[in-house]
């Protein structure tokens, strides 16, 4: 690896960042070189907090900087697509927090400029980095499971629409799918050896709002929460059929009439199946018998701050080394086509076939 330490650039101070800054700040090859906020005394309290040189409120000032290398998007979903542009053109690798974008037009633009520039893009899908996942891929890539052909994955909130941007369509690209649901979506394709989509029926529902009348239970608001604006859906559910005949059930919410919250993951194989969220099993036979192996690691569940720290010297180690990231553009293009789809199944109450050519037929 080079001795010269990567210069890193932080496009968004928003609480995601201090995940990334402080991750950084822990990697001998990477260096925190500038950060843009377009909150100028957010941007100048990170800045002196991290010890960052070079400060601003314009992305593309940033990007002007002769000696910054890459850059870490972290900034409304809207945004995304313009930023991994200017910045590829300007020569820099990109890490874009997902989704990679908010439509599938921008993803297939960002894909060849991707190709047409040679930089390392890297979208954040950081529960394929958490180490339960890698040891369970482990397990998978052996074929200790078989075949996987069948997945469930539910990222399920009773009460939990966090308001402002992301109650806001135009900034977000949608609700719950987009922002929680995208992270299992993602898990279970991921260890499913991410097959190609071929088909996918789904329905969205506003059915309850953001339930900023409720009392007794708290949930997450960001700063500029307002509870008479929310445009997103509460619930979204999909089947998604893959070519090699696997297929997957994703249903995700913001609010839900539910006992509780639910994050699951779980796939089944030829050989043998595997819990991978909320606790970590292996569902195995050996002699006629049926097992329940449970691995013996340092916790269940998404290990946060290891996790992004991989996710993080990944990255790092990518650009300096001109290695193909774990999260490739066209993962993050492949995972926009499937959310694209369930967005444009529920709107016309169709299945929706996905052609080789990445186009969209109902």
């Amino acid at each position: 690896m080079s001795p010269i330490p990567l210069k890193i650039g932080i496009i968004g101070g928003g609480a995601i960042s201090e995940l990334h800054l402080n991750s950084y700040q822990n990697n001998s090859a990477a260096e925190l070189y500038a950060i843009c906020d377009l909150n100028e005394s957010r941007a100048k309290q990170k800045a002196a907090q991290y010890n960052i040189p070079h400060l601003c409120t314009d992305y593309n000032v940033m990007l002007q900087l002769p000696d910054l290398e890459a850059v870490v998007i972290c900034t409304w979903n809207n945004t995304h697509a313009d930023i991994i542009m200017a910045a590829l053109d300007a020569g820099k690798h990109v890490f874009v927090e997902k989704p990679l974008c908010t439509t599938i037009s921008d993803a297939l633009a960002i894909q060849r400029k991707t190709i047409e520039t040679g930089k390392t893009l890297q979208v954040g899908f950081i529960r394929r980095f958490d180490p339960n996942v890698q040891m369970l891929k482990t397990f998978i890539d052996h074929g200790d499971l078989g075949r996987i052909y069948y997945a469930k994955a539910s990222a399920l909130r009773r009460l939990g629409n966090p308001g402002g941007w992301f109650a806001d369509r135009e900034k977000s690209g949608g609700g719950p799918l987009i922002d929680v649901g995208i992270h299992v979506l993602d898990l279970s394709w991921y260890l499913m050896g991410c097959p190609r989509p071929i088909a996918v029926s789904a329905n969205t529902y506003n059915k309850l709002g953001n339930r900023s009348n409720i009392k007794n239970l708290a949930f997450y608001k960001t700063a500029d929460y307002n509870p008479n604006f929310n445009n997103v859906e509460d619930l979204a559910n999909a089947m998604i059929r893959f070519e090699n005949g696997a297929s997957l059930y994703l249903d995700t919410s913001y609010t839900l009439h539910a006992k509780r919250n639910e994050t699951s993951v779980v796939l089944y194989g030829e050989r043998g199946g595997t819990e991978v969220l909320p606790e970590t099993w292996l569902i195995i036979e050996k002699y006629n018998t049926i097992l329940n192996a449970r691995p013996q690691t340092d916790q269940d569940g998404l290990n946060v701050d290891a996790a992004f720290q991989e996710q993080t010297d990944h990255f790092v180690e990518c650009c300096l080394e001109n290695k193909a990231p774990r999260t490739t553009v066209e993962h993050g293009v492949e995972i926009m086509r499937m959310i694209d789809a369930i967005y444009e199944s529920s709107r016309t109450r169709k299945e929706i076939k996905l052609s080789k050519g990445r186009g969209m037929e109902s």
